[in-house]
């Protein structure tokens, strides 16, 4: 077997394929930068909070279409992620509770209304999908869907990129110069929520955050600087897409779950030898001299 029927023959030969590498390319694009904003806001399980929250929504999508159609599902999902999003932050300003408290409790009961509402009118295999997702399924449609959720995303944080940094690093000088917090606050919650809708179609619920926030801890393993960060994740989100990919054809895996064990080895590796790693602990390092 040569390096072209590992590497390039699946791509070449099967349309589906070359569907699935580019959404995988769109969601790296676009999940790696927002990733690294989680990471640095410490809201990576609220991320994954999210993903969970879009469930109910995306079975709602698929009981209104009769069918795994992801357009309906992603719709209903946007849906339900976005109110998860404003009740969360609305409780955590009406009560005691901390916007993380909020989020969990909201996101248990969309997980759970979600599962039974597949359950209810699905099949296991319905369920599995939905759960999973169906990145090798992806179709036209979807894939401009996923494209323009990229698009939007990336737009976006350039013109709200510097507020943005600022209210990671220093809310209380935003605060004190007038900048509008808040906003921006729900704006990143929206594109959040977009990335993983989009992640979702080609995941699935239960790993949709996968390429979001493995990617990121990679990047700040291997640097310090937020635009080498963000550049890090989105190379290493579309490199273990298609490694995943290639993975998944030659060993006959699910793709989804291949994609997201080589962002794992990625990050394993990454732990073990990248500059903030375990094995720089053991290098001895040259003492300053004056």
């Amino acid at each position: 077997m040569t390096a072209y029927d590992i590497f390039l023959a699946p791509f070449a030969d099967y349309g589906f394929m070359r569907r699935a590498l580019i959404a995988c390319l769109c969601l790296g694009l676009g999940s790696g930068p927002i990733g690294v904003f989680l990471m640095l806001r410490r809201m990576s399980l609220m991320g994954d909070a999210m993903s969970h929250a879009v469930l109910p929504g995306a079975a709602i999508g698929y009981l209104i279409a009769g069918s795994l159609s992801l357009t309906a599902m992603g719709l209903g999902g946007l849906v339900a992620g976005l109110s998860v999003a404003l009740l969360s932050g609305l409780v955590s300003r009406m009560t005691v509770l901390q916007e993380d408290a909020s989020f969990a409790s909201f996101y248990l009961t969309s997980l759970a209304l979600g599962v039974l509402i597949v359950s209810l009118r699905g099949s296991n295999i319905d369920l599995l999908h939905v759960l999973f997702g169906t990145i090798l399924a992806i179709d036209a449609s979807a894939l401009y869907q996923i494209g323009a959720i990229t698009t939007v995303t990336l737009l976006m944080l350039a013109v709200i990129y510097r507020p943005l940094v600022m209210e990671c690093f220093d809310p209380g000088f935003l605060r004190a110069v007038g900048g509008r917090g808040p906003v921006y606050h729900f704006l990143f919650l929206l594109l959040v929520v977009l990335n993983l809708v989009a992640s979702f179609q080609a995941l699935g619920t239960l790993m949709a955050v996968g390429l979001m926030m493995l990617p990121a801890a990679i990047a700040q393993l291997w640097s310090r600087s937020l635009p080498a960060m963000m550049a890090i994740a989105t190379v290493t989100a579309a490199a273990s897409g298609y490694i995943g990919l290639i993975a998944s054809y030659h060993l006959e895996f699910a793709s989804g779950p291949t994609i997201i064990i080589t962002a794992s080895l990625i990050y394993c590796f990454s732990i073990l030898f990248a500059p903030s790693g375990i094995a720089r602990r053991f290098i001895p390092r040259p003492h300053l001299r004056g």
